[in-house]
């Protein structure tokens, strides 16, 4: 009697769960995302070494396409791991190409039909100035701590992982490899040891540090900067600012201003010549204004970075960069917050 009433409790909170409407996915070009995709039932979709190939040959065809940068992958069985930040294009639009492309030819393949992924793969937004190179190590050991090679040696001949671009094994120009290694070391040379030993490290860590979701737990669990009443969201690898700002995006997403007007109150409360800012140049002022028109254009007013990108003399992932230095500068100061409010 109690055991069965149990049980069926367990079921309708279960049933309940399922018909909650799923949260609205964080959509917006210059966000890095951790993309995990399984097969449907948790069935495999790498059979053999055709089917790896055939993949990445799409991913980096699509990458390079979409002006996509990526800066860790890694393909299992059943499923893979991409960290991603898009450019130009939503995820969403990413990612039904590269998915749809694969899914039909592995089908033909294979002789088969119907679904090969499941329904909804899972997005994570995550705050790349905090979790970037925790996010790295996490899927570059994924086929170590999955079982598929059997030491941390063997990673490096392992060719279904972005690990063999940064260590210079391998000719695949996958990765934004430079700008990884440059965390390390500026030099080359010192920087692909210094990864390995990060690397490694990661071993050593509690394997039960899975950086596959979002939410207070894991976000704390790594950035002990972040306290517990601070804004959190499951959608999201981060807490505080980071996720209010987010959060304060989606609200204001229909918020419009014209590109030149932004720039022009920018480079007013700066002190420079608007016209200036297509030009290149290191001086301290043009970069953090630049970078603060970056983050505001593509975060707060969703223009494209190809927009953007013409008019500052940028290329489109380096306004994404940029956008990232922004967000720090625009956060921290007041005064330019109220300037842009008043366009």
């Amino acid at each position: 009697g109690k055991n069965k009433g149990d049980v069926v409790k367990i079921f309708i909170f279960c049933v309940s769960l399922s018909l909650m409407p799923r949260q609205a996915r964080i959509d917006i070009p210059g966000l890095l995302q951790h993309v995990i995709v399984r097969g449907v039932n948790r069935s495999d979709i790498f059979i053999d070494d055709t089917d790896r190939r055939d993949f990445v040959d799409r991913l980096s065809a699509l990458l390079a396409e979409t002006k996509t940068a990526c800066y860790a992958w890694a393909l299992l069985d059943n499923h893979f791991h991409l960290l991603v930040m898009p450019t130009e294009t939503t995820l969403a639009t990413f990612m039904r190409r590269l998915l749809t492309g694969y899914a039909v030819s592995f089908n033909l393949r294979r002789g088969r039909s119907g679904h090969l992924f499941q329904n909804r793969y899972k997005s994570i937004v995550c705050d790349g100035d905090s979790y970037l190179l925790e996010l790295i190590r996490y899927i570059h050991l994924n086929p170590l701590r999955a079982g598929i090679i059997k030491n941390f040696a063997d990673l490096g001949t392992y060719p279904w992982s972005g690990h063999r671009q940064l260590i210079g094994a391998t000719s695949q120009n996958i990765l934004q490899a430079e700008e990884v290694l440059r965390f390390f070391s500026r030099s080359k040379k010192n920087a692909i040891p210094a990864y390995i030993r990060f690397l490694n490290d990661g071993l050593r860590q509690e394997a039960t540090t899975r950086l596959s979701s979002g939410g207070k737990t894991i976000s704390r669990k790594l950035d002990p900067k972040l306290a517990e009443e601070d804004d959190y969201d499951d959608r999201i690898l981060g807490g505080g600012e980071f996720v209010r700002g987010l959060l304060g995006e989606q609200v204001g997403e229909n918020e419009t201003v014209p590109l030149e007007c932004l720039i022009d109150v920018v480079a007013d409360y700066y002190g420079i010549n608007a016209a200036d800012l297509a030009c290149p140049g290191k001086e301290r002022e043009k970069v953090r204004a630049k970078s603060a028109i970056c983050y505001l254009a593509l975060r707060r007013f969703h223009m494209t970075g190809v927009d953007v990108a013409k008019r500052l003399g940028y290329s489109p992932a380096a306004v994404s960069h940029a956008a990232r230095r922004g967000q720090g500068i625009v956060e921290r100061d007041r005064e330019l917050r109220d300037a842009v409010d008043g366009i």
